[in-house]
């Protein structure tokens, strides 16, 4: 398995968030990514291996994870292996599917300060784009989250893995490592201001080859279709680039979701992908 310095970008970009408080650790043949503090979060809990599954590795593959991950955490009742390979197709031997493991892709996306691009339309009054202050408001971004998921997974185990995320991403803002944003929109004149719309940037450094990498975009879907989305982004990055001293900035999206559309009229650009292979917990 490569050193975690010679990963694509987008896998190397990932390993920013397990190697600030949780384990990255090299084994032969694969990369073990920990958290025990997140058990639930399946990809805070996976193996990384640097090529395809073939035919006849699923129960190798899964005695690793189980003795790895599973067996050491018992909430973590998932599978999950990545794939760092530039192949565009990754067919699933039928031992992987027979166990339920399902293969899909994301697609990494990365922008330079000069290719940013104003949003297609203006989002108005009415509106405020600010980091938010943790982690006094990280219960409102992780209820924010749920809200969002729109029942995705299953929404009390959802909840409480998005608490554990935001407390993490409230230790990193207190390291100087980036913030959490979001869209407040004004309550109808009472004074209060709502969270509709956030997501996290966080670099993995300093100096000139700085990375910032994005986190979690997310709307209320009752404020979906105005805008908020674009504008949070195009603020965020305005703010890696000026405030934070970024060089460039990477986003990953599931290529057959309308965000991607977003990210590119934004100025991100197609710079590869991820692979990989997830069996959701039993009920």
């Amino acid at each position: 398995m490569p050193s975690p310095d010679r990963l694509s970008l987008g896998w190397r970009s990932e390993l920013i968030f397990p190697g600030f408080d949780a384990e990255v650790v090299e084994r032969r043949g694969y990369l073990l990514v920990r958290t025990p503090h997140n058990p639930t979060y399946w990809w805070g809990n996976y193996l990384l291996f640097d090529h395809p599954p073939e035919a006849g590795d699923a129960a190798a593959w899964v005695a690793a994870f189980q003795a790895e991950i599973g067996g050491r955490q018992c909430e973590s009742r998932h599978l999950a292996f990545g794939i760092d390979t530039p192949a565009d197709t990754l067919p699933l031997p039928a031992d992987f599917a027979a166990l339920g493991v399902r293969a899909y892709r994301s697609i990494v996306l990365t922008m330079r300060a000069d290719q940013l691009r104003p949003p297609r339309r203006d989002i108005g009054d009415g509106y405020r784009i600010r980091p938010l202050r943790l982690p006094d408001e990280a219960g409102a971004a992780a209820e924010l989250q749920v809200a969002a998921d729109q029942g995705g997974h299953e929404p009390a185990g959802y909840r409480v893995f998005r608490q554990r995320q935001m407390l993490r991403y409230s230790s990193m803002a207190r390291a100087g490592m980036g913030h959490w944003f979001g869209v407040f929109a004004d309550a109808g004149g009472t004074g209060r201001e709502d969270l509709v719309a956030d997501c996290g940037l966080f670099r993995d450094g300093d100096g000139p080859q700085a990375l910032g990498r994005f986190q979690h975009v997310s709307t209320h879907p009752a404020w979906r279709r105005r805008g908020l989305c674009s504008a949070l982004i195009r603020a965020v990055c305005r703010h890696g680039f000026d405030a934070m001293g970024v060089a460039s900035l990477v986003i990953l999206a599931d290529p057959d979701d309308v965000a991607i559309g977003l990210y590119e009229a934004l100025g991100f650009r197609r710079h590869g992908h991820t692979w990989h292979l997830e069996r959701r917990p039993p009920p």
